[in-house]
């Protein structure tokens, strides 16, 4: 089989191209790590190389073990008998390969027996297991609730804990979602009570598709503080698996069948409070809910790569009126479109990775140099960015790799409709990737405040002023149109000061601003390779006609459906 980072040319450039030789300083704490374990980088080249090193082992797991065992995964699912989950055989075998490659821990430091990659890296990784098979990236990408555990636990946690993720020993999950609280997780009531004479918390309640929710160590929301009705009142516990917590069910899916989502209770079971009370929801899930966007992200554009590859093969194979379709327009107009697509998807999940890092290591940094004001003011430049495109990413490249998988089908004809042909797996696979860790919808209400307030119109300033090539100029024009066409949205929405009329347009707004981000990533990108020019004028050749679309109905105020939303849905 293929290796799925080497045959991947559109990855090798993210990873060449990348620009995260600060980032790798930092986390490699100027190199000092060389001293103490000889498997760590002395300098950024060498860095580089470790990370296309580990890149390539992974590749080769995807290839060779992974994908391979993904029908049969697909088929069989996950067994459930008397409160026990049992994975597929494929994805125990898919397990056992991953971990049996030290790939565990990934962004965990070398002192817990991580590989203290990048999230930038990291997510490559993801990307790679979610075009192998979707439904292992959601229990491999959960083992970065250790990172949480980093983050935020104190050193006795941290010293017990962190090493079972890195060494595999331990899957786990993130437990949140309950069955009347949903997206709105201010409403969990799973009880935590602190047992004042130990000293000991324990947890009573019922939560509900939790993915993985068989794990070993879990990261758990709970309301700790009795009377409460808000965020304020939740915190996060660690719990490991023991017999106080049942497995009720697990859900039967439209797709993702290697990934079991359970229905738990907690009778109860005991746990150990991570970070201060009250935190829970307020700073804990929110950060480890972006990384979980972030995964995600990389999952539908995992999954559209596949789907893209088998579109692609089956056009040039596929014989109709004496000539392969692959040479007809409606056909390569929509394997253009995919690939254009999923390059863009590549740009801004990458971008979004290198803010998520560079939040990161001055997080580190601001919180060992305390006094350091330019510390701090570096990471609320990041931090902002950083929550801005993560939700735009996410956004972008789930509601990509559905219509990525929907017309890999459609290139396929009747065929792709069975199950003959892996695409119709990939198309329910994709289907939930805009809904979990965030409906698209709730991904437009996060980034809506970063595109108004101006943190979007920062970030574009650096693509903006940058000096490019003659021959790239009209492609800035379009871009610098596109542009204009989202300031007058939002000089809309100021002069109207309707929040309503905000809230109605502002997914036209965040779908306009995704790609003209993404339109100035890959100008940005394409001025170290002539291929990638192509793609870009392409690509924002499409978003300057979407633009126009989807500003029309902004400027010219069609508000029929907010205004007579009941006369219109009325049955």
């Amino acid at each position: 089989m293929a290796n799925f980072f080497e045959d991947n040319k559109d990855l090798l450039f993210h990873l060449e191209h990348a620009d995260i030789d600060e980032i790798i300083t930092i986390k490699e704490d100027n190199f000092k790590e060389a001293e103490t374990y000889d498997y760590a980088p002395r300098n950024v080249k060498e860095a580089r190389r470790n990370y296309v090193e580990i890149l390539r082992v992974a590749g080769q797991i995807m290839g060779d073990v992974v994908a391979p065992n993904s029908e049969s995964v697909d088929e069989e699912g996950c067994g459930f008998d008397k409160g026990r989950v049992e994975y597929a055989r494929g994805t125990k075998e898919n397990l056992k390969a991953i971990l049996g490659a030290d790939l565990g821990g990934m962004t965990i430091p070398r002192r817990y027996g991580g590989l203290n990659l990048p999230t930038t890296v990291s997510t490559m990784v993801i990307e790679m297991v979610s075009r192998a098979d979707a439904s292992l990236m959601n229990i491999v990408g959960l083992q970065d609730i250790g990172e949480t555990i980093y983050e935020f636990s104190s050193e006795e946690i941290k010293q017990k804990y962190l090493p079972m993720f890195t060494s595999g020993k331990v899957t786990g999950a993130m437990i949140l979602t309950e069955p009347d609280a949903g997206s709105d997780l201010q409403a969990v009531q799973t009880r935590a009570i602190l047992d004042e004479k130990t000293g000991k918390w324990h947890l009573h309640g019922v939560k509900r598709f939790i993915t993985n929710g068989c794990a070993d160590i879990s990261l758990v929301l709970a309301r700790s503080e009795a009377g409460s009705k808000d965020g304020r009142g939740l915190s996060m516990f660690l719990v490991e698996k023991d017999d106080t917590v049942q497995i009720r069910r697990i859900e039967h899916k439209l797709g993702i069948h290697g990934s079991p989502t359970c229905e738990m209770q907690f009778n109860n079971t005991p746990a150990i409070l991570i970070g201060k009370r009250k935190m829970g929801l307020i700073r804990y899930v929110m950060a480890l809910m972006n990384g979980a966007r972030l995964g995600v992200s990389a999952q539908g554009l995992g999954i559209a790569e596949a789907a893209y590859r088998e579109a692609l093969k089956y056009a040039k194979e596929r014989e109709q009126f004496g000539e392969p379709i692959i040479n007809f327009p409606a056909v390569y107009d929509m394997l253009t479109n995919m690939r254009a697509q999923i390059e863009g998807a590549r740009a801004i999940v990458y971008e979004t990775c290198r803010y998520v890092d560079l939040k990161k290591v001055y997080t580190e940094l601001s919180e060992h140099n305390e006094t350091n004001q330019e510390y701090k003011n570096l990471l609320k430049k990041y931090s902002a960015i950083a929550g801005l495109l993560t939700p735009m990413a996410k956004a972008y490249s789930t509601e990509m790799s559905n219509r990525v998988t929907y017309d890999a089908i459609q290139i396929h004809g009747g065929t792709g409709f069975m199950k003959d042909f892996p695409v119709e797996r990939f198309a329910r696979d994709a289907r939930i990737t805009n809904i979990y860790e965030g409906t698209t919808q709730l991904q437009v209400i996060a980034a809506i405040g970063g595109i108004v307030n101006g943190t979007l119109d920062e970030l574009l300033k650096e693509y903006e002023e940058y000096n490019y090539p003659r021959e790239l100029h009209s492609i800035k024009e379009n871009l610098n149109s596109i542009k204009g066409l989202l300031n007058r949205c939002l000089n809309e929405f100021s002069e109207r000061n309707d929040k309503e009329f905000l809230n109605y347009f502002a997914r036209n707004v965040v779908d306009m601003s995704c790609e003209l981000f993404i339109g100035y990533r890959m100008l940005k990108l394409s001025v170290n390779e002539e291929r990638k020019r192509v793609v870009t004028r392409f690509f924002v050749e499409k978003a300057m006609a979407n633009a126009i679309k989807l500003a029309e109905p902004v400027l010219k105020r069609h508000t029929t459906a907010i205004t007579n939303r009941n006369v219109i849905m009325e049955v």
